[in-house]
């Protein structure tokens, strides 16, 4: 089993900077990918942003240009740099995590981010 915790959401004003954090814990042989969706309210959930074990990463088009994703792999953790925010990035935060020869996915709890006009 892996866990997955996330930190960092809150309230922002438009234009400002938020850092999503997210530690995985547990039975972690390999990790395939890690990342960030997102789902607003009346929204379905959407990706944010993937890293995966090679370094390479994909961004939403939305967020292409203000958002980073990046990680740690020495302690499981892969982080969310988002600037610029905008009303329309609000939303909860889920972390996303694929480990493991067979591919396993686990979410994190998710964690608000609301970015006020």
């Amino acid at each position: 089993q892996v866990q997955l915790a996330e930190s960092g959401g809150g309230l922002v004003q438009a234009g400002g900077s938020l850092r999503l954090s997210c530690a995985a814990s547990g039975s972690i042989f390999r990790v395939n990918r890690m990342g960030w969706y997102r789902q607003a309210p009346g929204k379905q959930r959407e990706l944010v942003a993937i890293i995966f074990s090679s370094g390479s990463t994909t961004y939403a088009d939305s967020v292409k240009g203000r958002f980073t994703i990046s990680r740690d792999s020495a302690k499981n953790t892969v982080y969310l740099q988002m600037n610029s925010l905008n009303p329309e990035d609000t939303a909860v935060y889920y972390c996303n995590g694929v480990f493991g020869t067979f591919s396993r996915d686990y979410w994190g709890q998710g964690t608000q981010v609301t970015v006020s006009s």
